[in-house]
């Protein structure tokens, strides 16, 4: 099934100094509602680009905690509905059980990350460190943010999009995706390296966003010792990294980035810096 990612629509453009010029043609991301459903219990509804839905729906029940590996989805089955989308997971027996022991509900917004939470011990997150990250040199991150551009044909088109990427060592980018909403987009491409075979180890992963704890969370949960963020950290993002081992380094540009863990610093000074 092939679903639109994007719509054409009419603006004019502002010029500052003179009058509207002529209206033009202009692309905009879509932007839907998709219900993912465990079995015949609905789950969540998160706002997202219609786009690598299977992808979307692996990387999220990893990151959510609904499974530990693939081998605990059966099949996923994607419905286009009049008011959007209805994504159901088959899950294993076992997983499905885990999943009813800690069901929750959750009412998604676009890159929303904690929507649903009633108290701050329900915060899903990693539990385990990653293993220590072989170290990437600058000139890999410069190669990834060099190539990101190609992998980002909704962006190029829309402008209003994120992505993430994983790159191997050397800073070649293997694989990408693209979303409306920042976790969607690490999500996606969380769920693409998993189906793909990918090992997180293998490389790093590049996101185009600020990152938040989430991000570091999702990283962690997928395996992956290093994320790159084009954007700034928040100071939680840089404890949950220092805790869970994972390289951050962040406002990237191709021609110098910030490393905030893992660096000859104490943590509280990392963090005041």
């Amino acid at each position: 099934m092939s679903i639109p990612v994007s719509r054409s629509t009419i603006g004019r453009t502002l010029r500052y100094d003179r009058a509207l010029d002529r209206p033009s043609a202009v692309e905009v991301p879509v932007e839907v509602p998709v219900n993912i459903v465990y079995g015949n219990l609905p789950y969540a509804v998160m706002m997202a680009t219609p786009g690598d839905l299977d992808d979307f729906v692996a990387g999220f029940s990893l990151t959510e905690g609904i499974v530990r590996s693939l081998d605990d989805i059966r099949g996923v089955r994607v419905e286009e509905q009049a008011d959007g989308f209805v994504v159901t997971v088959d899950l294993v027996a076992e997983a499905l059980g885990r999943h009813l022991a800690r069901r929750r509900s959750l009412s998604g917004r676009t890159s929303c990350g904690l929507c649903g939470v009633e108290s701050l011990d329900q915060i899903p997150g990693a539990s385990d460190t990653v293993a220590p990250a072989a170290p990437i040199a600058p000139v890999a991150i410069a190669r990834a943010l060099a190539g990101l551009d190609e992998h980002q044909p909704l962006h190029r088109l829309t402008r209003a999009v994120h992505a993430a990427a994983f790159c191997d060592p050397a800073g070649a980018i293997l694989m990408a995706r693209e979303d409306v909403g920042r976790h969607n987009a690490l999500d996606k491409l969380i769920g693409a390296c998993l189906r793909a075979g990918f090992n997180p180890a293998d490389g790093f992963v590049v996101i185009t966003s600020r990152c938040s704890f989430e991000m570091i969370e999702k990283a962690a949960i997928f395996g992956a010792g290093t994320l790159v963020a084009i954007s700034a950290p928040t100071s939680l993002a840089i404890d949950r990294a220092h805790a869970l081992g994972v390289s951050l380094v962040a406002v990237a540009r191709r021609d110098a980035a910030v490393a905030f863990t893992h660096a000859p610093l104490p943590q509280r000074e990392a963090i005041a810096s």
